[in-house]
């Protein structure tokens, strides 16, 4: 595996273990203990990998498990916004690398689908470390050669969908060579108007029909927006919802119900 020379000209940096609990939980550790920034966490497998709320993310190899370590991307209050930047560069990558017809989308806040089955999902997480700096981790996982079968929702990975192998080594080359250029966009914050509607290009809802579940409560209404925060916007017919947390469910027909159209495909392997 190796990143786009984007990122290495930029002073991005790569470790690749063959397996490890977290990718997440090592890439702070790295901020802990010697202040990396810029520094990119792979592994072929995880022991402990986890997505958002705590759940176990199954990480069998062949799929791409990584971590991005920055340093001071931008104020704590703003930090939540890496999630839209990250879904930017991840949605364009994948797109480039799979074109199929439908695309695929990102779904607010955090995965990306194809055909309504969950093809990768994406954590932040941050903390301020003991010499004042703020530490934040972007977590993303993308099934690139399986996907679990024993989950209560559809899943499905990169390689059913372009009906040829698809490599993790491929997806982290992409990603590297996007990531960059959306975090440029982002600007440390000032930028989120253009990567909201860059996020909104591609995601999957809008205008439609949906189910958010807060935890507390569910709603169904039609997918307007996300705010200038990235709050979900819904016009339910009570009136507008906001919501700044929860896991909505877009209105797909079974998501294995046709065979996968897929384009013709990036092949050049890194």
């Amino acid at each position: 595996m190796h990143l786009a020379q984007r990122s290495v000209d930029e002073g991005y940096r790569l470790e690749v273990f063959d397996r490890i609990g977290s990718t997440n939980d090592l890439a702070m550790a790295r901020a802990e203990a010697a202040g990396a920034d810029k520094l990119w966490i792979v592994a072929q497998s995880q022991e402990a990998g986890r997505g958002r709320h705590g759940r176990v993310w199954a990480s069998p190899p062949g799929n791409l498990y990584a971590s991005l370590l920055l340093l001071d991307p931008a104020a704590p209050d703003s930090a939540a916004q890496l999630g839209f930047v990250a879904g930017v560069a991840l949605g364009t990558a994948l797109r480039r690398l799979v074109p199929a017809s439908p695309p695929i989308q990102l779904k607010w806040p955090n995965d990306a689908l194809w055909r309504g089955a969950k093809l990768s999902g994406l954590i932040v997480e941050g903390m301020r470390l003991k010499n004042g700096q703020f530490a934040c981790i972007l977590g993303i996982g993308v099934n690139c050669a399986s996907h679990p079968s024993d989950l209560t929702v559809a899943t499905t990975d990169l390689t059913s969908i372009a009906q040829r192998p698809i490599s993790a080594a491929k997806v982290l080359f992409e990603l590297s060579d996007e990531l960059p250029q959306a975090l440029r966009r982002w600007r440390r914050g000032l930028g989120f108007d253009q990567i909201r509607g860059e996020w909104l290009s591609l995601a999957g809802g809008v205008g439609e029909t949906v189910r958010a579940d807060t935890g507390t409560r569910v709603y169904e209404g039609r997918f307007r927006t996300i705010d200038a925060s990235g709050r979900l916007v819904l016009d339910c017919p009570a009136g507008a919802v906001t919501i700044a947390a929860g896991e909505v469910f877009l209105a797909w027909p079974d998501a294995t119900a046709e065979p996968p159209i897929a384009g013709e495909l990036a092949t050049d392997e890194p």
